[in-house]
């Protein structure tokens, strides 16, 4: 699995794993038979939420769970990666980046992590996750 995928796995998942009501069930319609009725099995639910996925909720949500609070995930790719639970190295990165276009050089300066944290953002918007403009921007 692609790096981009496994950090949206990571978020998605954990909007996902919020609890969702389940749909009403109609009750079975009740038919006079010797033949007793077969149940049908109830329709699989969807891993996924319904809506659009709060990026910045699920990141808080992390940073609650596992007291990151020194991380600063709202601009660095290293630290957000670390929130996540990903290995941040310079490896991982360059693989991240190639994954994203970056064309600039792969040497984790600053201007490529910079590049790759707002191109995560900019990616988990257009994968279905609501971004606020001060991550993307």
């Amino acid at each position: 699995m692609s790096i981009f995928g496994k950090i949206k796995d990571a978020i998605f998942g954990k909007a996902a794993a919020a609890p969702q009501p389940a749909p009403a069930q109609p009750a079975p319609a009740q038919q006079p038979s010797a033949m007793p009725q077969m149940q049908q099995p109830a329709p699989a639910q969807p891993a996924a939420p319904a809506g659009p996925v709060d990026v910045e909720m699920a990141l808080m949500a992390f940073e609650t769970e596992r007291g990151s609070a020194d991380l600063n995930w709202r601009t660095s790719i290293v630290d957000l990666m670390k929130l996540v639970g990903l290995d941040s190295s310079l490896d991982n990165r360059k693989e991240l980046a190639t994954e994203l276009g970056y064309t600039g050089a792969k040497d984790g300066s600053a201007e490529m992590n910079i590049w790759l944290h707002k191109a995560v953002m900019q990616e988990l918007a257009k994968n279905g996750g609501t971004v606020p403009a001060s991550l993307k921007d």
